[in-house]
């Protein structure tokens, strides 16, 4: 599994929002913090898109991968400086987790992510270190 995780952050960071949803299945879904599941490759290259869009220099990187009875548990950090489109021009630095649900394909059929949003929103109005 690590190297799945591992290759997965690989995508997030080649800034190729396509190779990211390459680990998903057709039909696979992403969720983030329960907000509505982006369905299908296209969908979720989109969401990925978003986020590339936000942070040009978006990097993220695993930090560990573990199976439990609940899934598959990919725990990540993002960091990059807002400066897409609308930016604030502050860096961020995020961690949270995705819990996947493998297909028998061996790709990720079912991802609910999860990270904190009111830090996020800190983070981005102030920086990384900022009030």
């Amino acid at each position: 599994m690590n190297d799945l995780g591992s290759r997965y952050a690989q995508a997030w960071c080649s800034h190729d929002p396509d190779a990211v949803a390459a680990f998903y299945s057709e039909d696979g879904s992403l969720t983030v913090n329960d907000g509505e599941a982006a369905v299908g490759r296209q969908a979720i290259a989109g969401t990925a898109r978003g986020f590339m869009s936000d942070f040009p220099d978006i990097v993220v990187t695993m930090d560990r991968v573990a199976v439990t009875d609940e899934g598959t548990i990919f725990s990540w950090t993002l960091t990059g400086t807002n400066s897409g489109p609308g930016g604030t021009g502050r860096r961020v630095r995020i961690s949270g987790c995705e819990v996947w649900q493998l297909g028998r394909d061996g790709l990720i059929a079912e991802s609910h992510g999860h990270y904190d949003v009111a830090e996020y929103a800190r983070q981005r109005e102030h920086g990384v270190h900022g009030a």
